[in-house]
This record gives structure tokens, C-alpha cells and sequence, in this order.
């Protein structure tokens, strides 16, 4: 037996053809994780929120796999689902739920170089507000460049917008976050 994993484009091959719901339970396994902390930080932190979208996506995954012509790696084609998964749910409900921003204020300001557990706990507590006071394309640009690392021509074709739109996107996304968690920085 082979210790080599098989790859997404023989599982797809195997749930495709032979319509095998294990080799599709196997793109699910190994992509779940990613998708969900997609959309959690898409729908600002919402877990059960994030959690009933990803099922959603993987339902349209699967009844559309068939479709998928293997342009673009199989995670920036589910990344793509799951953002237009979002966006129709949100579309739906004319506003998508966020967490309230308590006070708006910071938590802390780190006063060593390298920061303690609780203050990477307020630094991640603090990002996580920063990041709501984006807009919603701000953000899904963000979390597709940074959390999920793509390129800025994969970002767009998973968002569906122009490689420049992304990267004005990721500008002004970039300026709000710096204003916004300007006390984090170091002093010089």
C-alpha cells in the first residue's frame, strides 16, 4: 500500500465517475478547515453562522463537481463557492450579523517586542474588531490574500472582480487595519 496521498484531482476523478461518496468525504476532510475559517472570518467571527455556510458550500460542491474543469486548484474553487455562498446568505438576510464592537476601544498595547499570550489574545481580539470595520469586499479581499494566501489573480477570480480591484481592495484594507491598530505598533 502506497503511504503517498491521492490527489484532489483523483478523488474528484473517483466522485465524479464512479460516484464515490468517500473520495468526495476525503475533499471534504481535507478542505473543511480552510473553507470554515474562511467564512468565520468572512461573517466576523460567527462560528455557527460560518459553520452552517461551509455545509452549505460542500452541498454545492457536490452537486456541481462535475463542473469543475480544473482551471484553478480545487480550494480556490471551493474559496469561490463558499464567498458566493456567503454573499447570497447575506443578500438574503439584507445584513449580515456581526459581533457588536464592545467599546471600540483597544485592549492593550504591548510594551515588549515580543508579546505575551494575553497580549497575542488582545492583539487577535483587536484585529478581529479592526477587521469589521471594513467593508465587506475589503474584507474578503483580506481574508482571501492573507488567511487563505492566494495570489491577487487568484483572489479575484474567486471574488469575481478585476486582479485591480483586489489589489485597491487590499490598499484600503490595509490603511483602515494600520489606523486602527496603530497602538500595536512598535515604538521606535
Amino acid at each position: 500500500m502506497s503511504s503517498n496521498p491521492i490527489s484532489d484531482a483523483k478523488l474528484i476523478a473517483r466522485a465524479v465517475v464512479h460516484d464515490d461518496h468517500h473520495a468526495f468525504g476525503e475533499l471534504v476532510r481535507r478542505h473543511q478547515s480552510a473553507v470554515r475559517s474562511t467564512l468565520r472570518r468572512l461573517t466576523g467571527g460567527n462560528i455557527a453562522y460560518a459553520d452552517d455556510l461551509a455545509q452549505e458550500t460542500f452541498l454545492l460542491a457536490y452537486r456541481n463537481l462535475k463542473s469543475f474543469r480544473q482551471e484553478a486548484k480545487f480550494s480556490t474553487w471551493l474559496y469561490r463557492i463558499a464567498y458566493n455562498v456567503f454573499l447570497a446568505d447575506a443578500r438574503k438576510m439584507k445584513e449580515v450579523p456581526m459581533p457588536e464592537d464592545a467599546d471600540g476601544e483597544l485592549l492593550a498595547v504591548p510594551d515588549t517586542a515580543a508579546p505575551s499570550m494575553s497580549q497575542q489574545a488582545a492583539l487577535n481580539i483587536d484585529l478581529e474588531r479592526a477587521m469589521l470595520v471594513l467593508s465587506e469586499a475589503e474584507r474578503a479581499a483580506i481574508v482571501q490574500c492573507y488567511h487563505n494566501d492566494l495570489s491577487h489573480e487568484e483572489a479575484a477570480h474567486v471574488l469575481g472582480c478585476p486582479v485591480g480591484t483586489v489589489k485597491t481592495h487590499i490598499l484600503r484594507a490595509k490603511q483602515k487595519l494600520k489606523a486602527r491598530l496603530g497602538a500595536w505598533s512598535p515604538q521606535a
